[in-house]
């Protein structure tokens, strides 16, 4: 298994437009942080978790030939923006696997309306399939995933684990009974906004307490805002298993 992190960054990504704060202005590319997604390529299968606004960009710059499933953690436009832009893979390969709750579905029909259309769709939508999921392991082609409830301020999110990899972001509350999916990873990837503390994410300090928790082998922080501070600065002061992930870093499983 093979995971590219396409995107580490927060909502308005890093930089944010028109901002003067000294990571935004950082030439070390690791500072540089498109918002939040991840590619897993497992069995010949190209999975990727949420498809944010600057999914064609993260696309062009990790080319694969095929999309076989986008499977979403909550609906929020960082990371559900990018829907549009499945249109090549559309092309090639026909329609498009989604995988997520009824509610991020909802959303979906609402803000692209034109692709759901039923009646003289126009033709350049692309056709996607919709898989409702629950908190409970689906299948996506062959491959078993396992659905993380969390809870990001008060909204219900997923996080998901394949095999000994797991994968949650914007989490401020991981609910006792969803711990014992955590059990024996090789790799956990959470959120770590900022220095400060916020009110629907894990700030520094709660990533760190929570991989002290759960134990995994090694541990990557992701949904990084400008207000964490310099990669390199911060990184040099985690414990030697623990990282900070940044935009295209590649791990194998």
């Amino acid at each position: 298994m093979k995971i590219t992190y396409l995107g580490t960054g927060t909502s308005q990504g890093i930089p944010i437009i028109g901002s003067t704060h000294p990571v935004c202005l950082s030439e070390n590319i690791k500072d540089k942080r498109l918002r939040v997604s991840v590619l897993i390529e497992i069995n010949g299968k190209n999975i990727v978790i949420d498809c944010g606004p600057d999914f064609r960009q993260q696309m062009l710059t990790n080319p694969i030939p095929r999309l076989d499933a986008i499977v979403f953690t909550h609906e929020h436009s960082d990371h559900t923006a990018g829907l549009d832009d499945i249109r090549p893979f559309f092309f090639k390969q026909g329609a498009i696997n989604l995988y997520g709750n009824e509610r991020v579905f909802n959303s979906l029909k609402q803000r692209f309306a034109y692709i759901f259309e039923t009646e003289n769709k126009y033709p350049g939508a692309p056709d996607v399939v919709l898989n409702p999921i629950k908190n409970k392991p689906f299948m996506v082609n062959g491959i078993s995933i396992i659905p993380i409830r969390v809870l990001h301020n008060t909204l219900p999110v997923f996080g998901y684990r394949i095999e000994n990899f797991a994968y949650i972001t914007d989490v401020k509350t991981v609910p006792d009974e969803e711990l014992h999916k955590l059990k024996n990873l090789e790799v956990l990837t959470i959120s770590a906004l900022r220095i400060e503390p916020h009110a629907s994410h894990f700030n520094l300090e709660e990533a760190l307490s929570f991989v002290e928790k759960v134990k995994p082998k090694k541990a990557y922080f992701t949904h990084i805002s400008h207000l964490l501070g310099f990669h390199d600065e911060v990184e040099s002061q985690l414990p030697d298993h623990i990282h900070l992930a940044y935009d295209n870093l590649k791990i194998t499983l």
